[in-house]
């Protein structure tokens, strides 16, 4: 974690926020202080932060887009592995919509193939879906090629939100569920201490609450964030297997190849896309002042 949350003081119990949502229906995230800058106090931070935007805006693709239909993404993810020999370092499944085929899309697909060794899989999903995501994940062959490493999660402002999931099938509960869940799996052998070259640890939280978005979109940009911000890869493909509507449209975002019923572009073309990867690289090159600002973990001493 880089920053403890910052609450602010509306009661004697300052901390008791779960009373305070109780008597007076506020949620204790809106309470805050730093959502919008969760690194302010922290200089060093900052700049490390505005360091890794740039050096990800100058290492991009260009936007592509894959628009297909759920039962349609099976068949086309395994072509790009078997006929067009296609994978990815970093590959995002899922977004903040309960509307979704994840587990059935899972095992359609050559997982193991698509994401590439070493690579990083990021699946977003409800709480009422984690469990199904977790056996399959333990499952032995899922779990011979990939390491659960951590668990992302995104909390919602409020009941209001486009993201809210509205998972209570009693509407009279006190109490909801209203996060999201992330598992990030590694295959591959990658070390925090010693492969800065594939991967950026501890810049952003393992927690994030939602801020006011810039545009309307099914994606927080803060999911993209985490993914460029942790993996130096510059291949990345987000896959999100079901329809998200007119209200929460699914736009595209430089270097990512983003597969979805209603993704706002087709333009998606793999020979040309392999192409681009080619002369962009693989990875982000080592940059010295972001190797000086980023946390480090520790070398363990071979003594």
């Amino acid at each position: 974690m880089i920053q403890t949350p910052t609450f602010t003081q509306s009661s004697p119990l300052m901390n008791d926020y779960t009373d305070h949502y109780v008597h007076a229906g506020s949620f204790p995230q809106s309470h805050v202080e730093n959502i919008e800058d969760p690194v302010i106090g922290y200089p060093k931070l900052q700049k490390l932060l505005e360091l890794k935007k740039r050096q990800v805006v100058d290492y991009a693709t260009k936007p592509y887009g894959c628009r297909i239909d759920v039962d349609r993404m099976g068949p086309t993810l395994n072509k790009w592995v078997h006929l067009d020999m296609l994978s990815f370092d970093v590959v995002m499944i899922g977004c903040l919509s309960d509307n979704q085929f994840i587990y059935p899309l899972l095992r359609s697909i050559p997982i193991d193939k698509l994401v590439s060794k070493p690579g990083f899989l990021f699946i977003w999903a409800s709480s009422k879906k984690i469990n199904e995501l977790s056996r399959f994940l333990n499952s032995e062959v899922v779990a011979k090629k990939f390491r659960r490493s951590e668990e992302l999660v995104f909390v919602p402002i409020d009941k209001n939100s486009n993201f809210y999931p509205g998972l209570n099938e009693d509407d009279d509960a006190l109490f909801e569920k209203m996060q999201w869940h992330c598992w990030m799996c590694i295959t591959g052998t990658v070390r925090r201490a010693t492969d800065g070259h594939l991967i950026h640890c501890n810049i952003d939280t393992d927690l994030v609450i939602e801020k006011p978005q810039t545009q309307n979109n099914c994606v927080p940009n803060e999911l993209y964030t985490i993914a460029e911000n942790f993996s130096t890869a510059t291949k990345r493909l987000h896959i999100i297997p079901g329809r998200t509507g007119l209200e929460t449209p699914v736009r595209l975002r430089r270097g990512w190849v983003i597969m979805s019923p209603d993704v706002m572009l087709n333009n998606f073309d793999s020979k040309k896309y392999k192409q681009e990867i080619q002369a962009l690289g693989n990875n982000m090159p080592v940059q010295e002042d972001i190797e000086t600002l980023r946390p480090k973990s520790p070398i363990q001493s071979k003594n």
